[in-house]
């Protein structure tokens, strides 16, 4: 199935693009489609560990489903001051 993948700040800068269509095994959770973007996107690969992810503009955590047709956001970490 396809996702479309959102990349934000320093996950932007290192996948190269702002967004991107990721195709994922059907009932894929987010861990999978982690791994299917580190192979898609090598320089971004070590970054993922540090990101939060988020499916259809909810926090997702490893083992939540994707759905068909989702928009995953990958979001880096942020600080405030």
């Amino acid at each position: 199935m396809r996702v479309h993948v959102l990349f934000f700040a320093r996950a932007r800068e290192l996948a190269g693009l702002s967004e991107a269509d990721l195709d994922v095994p059907a009932g894929a959770n987010v861990e999978a489609a982690v791994h299917r973007l580190a192979e898609e996107f090598p320089e971004l690969a070590s970054y993922l560990a540090v990101c939060r992810l988020a499916v259809d503009e909810e926090l997702a955590a490893g083992g939540d489903p994707i759905p068909e047709g989702a928009v995953l956001a990958v979001i880096p970490p942020v600080s405030g001051g």
